[in-house]
This record gives structure tokens, sequence and C-alpha cells, in this order.
């Protein structure tokens, strides 16, 4: 097991630190990903991979939205006051 220390940047100037532990192999995946795609650092590597998971968690969350439309369970919204 190794320990990486990853520092996830919150666009201002404020940062926080994380630390997670991953098993060797996966440590050296990222280390081969972070060379052959041109992150900077692994930290850079992992804000990126968060970004993405955030968009297809919204992606999902959409998606889901529209089947409840479709189905007739959603509700339309006309203005954001229809979301009080």
């Amino acid at each position: 097991m190794c320990y990486t220390k990853i520092v996830i940047s919150n666009f201002a100037t404020m940062r926080s630190i994380l630390n997670i532990s991953l098993p060797t192999d996966l440590k050296e995946e990222v280390e081969a990903a972070v060379k052959s795609q041109g992150y900077a650092t692994k930290s850079e590597f992992f804000r990126d991979l968060l970004r993405s998971w955030k968009e297809d968690k919204l992606a999902q969350e959409l998606q889901g939205s529209r089947r409840a439309i479709k189905s007739k369970k959603g509700k339309l919204l006309k203005s954001l006051k229809d979301l009080r």
C-alpha cells in the first residue's frame, strides 16, 4: 500500500489537502496516466477525474428528470418561482 497526497483546489485561493492511500498497482496507473495524458501533477489528474465524475453525476440526474417528465411524473418549471 502506498500513500499519495492530493491537493484539491477550490478555484479561489483556498486549498484543502486530501490524503488517500492506493494499492501500488493503482498508484503506478495514476503515474502512467499523468505522464501519458500530459497532466502536470497527480493532483491535476485527480481534480480532472473529480470534475468528470461530477459532470457524469449531473448528467445522470438530468436523464432521471427527463424520464420523470416523459412519464408525466416530473414537474416542468415555467419559471424559477415554480421551485417553491
